[in-house]
């Protein structure tokens, strides 16, 4: 992993950032902070870091009106910070477009390891060709997805998962299988999850997301990707 990965904090805690720092910077990480939501998004979208910390809690707005806005124009990845208990916020940031959550309180090594899966899971590594599956097309080394010829924006875990089903025509996949190849490190992830992205990939490669032509589920098993008849 790249000794100096440049992160960002947002979150108006400013003890817990510092700690967060401090943390972060002793396993050669640069961080950088905003407290707010307007000066934290207007870091976000300066292309200087590889992830963001987020906390769902905000002056001047939500982290998740951020992270929607964020979603628009970036595939950054994002590791939300949510309420403990409060299984709604894991979800809708899932949804929205976070790559991965954790609840406050917590263990500040616990947030360096999941930092650490999160770009781990996210680098690129030397991969065939595009993949062609109807009018889909998958850019294993550019991380680009078009369909029917148009740029579709995803992010990092999205691709991730439509590629290892694209690389997988017509196989199977359980949504435990899928959590042990695609997430490998962060079994915290929950099947739910799986279920998630899969709505979210139907939605960006689907005429009709209710009634998909690649991205089928199977049902009492999983989900299947195939090439429409």
């Amino acid at each position: 992993m790249n000794a100096v990965n440049q992160l960002l904090i947002i979150d108006d805690d400013r003890a817990l950032v510092n700690l967060l720092k401090r943390f972060l910077e002793a396993e050669s990480f640069r961080v950088d902070a905003a407290y707010d939501h307007d000066s934290g998004l207007a870091a976000a979208r300066s292309n200087q870091h590889e992830l963001v910390i987020l906390d769902v809690m905000l002056p001047g707005g939500s982290g998740f009106e951020l992270l929607k806005a964020l979603r628009h124009e970036s595939a950054i990845p994002v590791l939300l910070l949510t309420a403990r208990g409060e299984a709604v916020d894991r979800i809708l940031g899932l949804e929205i477009g976070a790559d991965d959550y954790l609840a406050k309180p917590f263990d500040p090594r616990e947030l360096v390891a999941r930092v650490k899966a999160v770009l781990r899971r996210f680098e690129r590594p030397l991969a065939p060709g595009p993949i062609r599956v109807g009018e889909v097309e998958i850019d294993p080394v550019a991380m680009t997805l078009k369909v029917d010829g148009k740029l579709v924006t995803t992010t990092a875990t999205e691709f991730r998962l439509l590629e290892y089903f694209a690389r997988h025509l017509g196989r199977v996949f359980t949504r435990d299988q899928l959590l042990d190849s695609v997430w490998r490190d962060t079994s915290y992830v929950t099947p739910r999850s799986v279920d998630v992205y899969v709505r979210r990939i139907r939605e960006k490669i689907e005429p009709d997301a209710e009634n998909p032509r690649y991205l089928k589920t199977v049902r009492g098993a999983g989900y299947r990707f195939e090439a429409p008849k």
